[in-house]
């Protein structure tokens, strides 16, 4: 299971020998069932982690409503970097959809990871910004976009993920009901 995290970290930076062992001793293994969480509100996320297998859904409670905001899926990783970063309670959740295996890091143990790997510092910082693109994305869209260009998006971002996500949960992250959603797949698939 480790190696899919190496080679997904050595997509983004070279990695040594000694690299490698650096990972394999900071990353653990962690089982999440389905639908429970790896970070509900109010918690503190203490781990980044690597999704080896599954599927997550990130939401928001808002006025006793969930609101799904993002998916994560295999060989992605996972965090609320608001919590985690300051080590403050998170205002958001990250559930399991299906059974996930992920691997784990401590906050402490990835200031390790950007220490001893030769180029660890700069992973962190290719990570992140990739993670405020698309924050900033998705922001845009929910100001510019139409509930159909959204879901437009989510096909383009999810392809393989329609059969594995609950519509309910699709219908949330575009903005609208789930009547309005079947009403749009239909004009869209024509």
């Amino acid at each position: 299971m480790i190696q899919a995290l190496i080679n997904k970290i050595a997509q983004i930076i070279p990695i040594y020998p000694e690299d490698e062992a650096t990972i394999r001793q900071l990353f653990h293994e962690k089982h999440i069932k389905k639908f429970d969480h790896f970070l509900q509100e109010g918690q503190i996320n203490r781990h980044a982690a690597f999704i080896v297998h599954g599927l997550l859904r990130y939401y928001i409670n808002a006025d006793g409503l969930e609101k799904t905001y993002s998916f994560g899926f295999e060989h992605c990783f996972t965090c609320n970097y608001e919590s985690f970063i300051p080590q403050i309670p998170s205002t958001k959740n990250i559930q399991a959809l299906e059974d996930t295996v992920i691997l784990t890091i401590s906050y402490h143990d990835l200031q390790q990871f950007y220490k001893l790997l030769k180029h660890g510092e700069r992973f962190g910082r290719m990570v992140i910004e990739q993670v405020f693109i698309e924050s900033l994305q998705e922001i845009t869209s929910l100001y510019v976009d139409t509930a159909e260009q959204r879901y437009l998006k989510f096909m383009e971002l999810y392809p393989d993920m329609q059969q594995r996500i609950p519509q309910y949960y699709i219908a949330s992250y575009v903005g609208v009901q789930p009547q309005s959603l079947s009403r749009i797949r239909k004009r869209i698939l024509g």
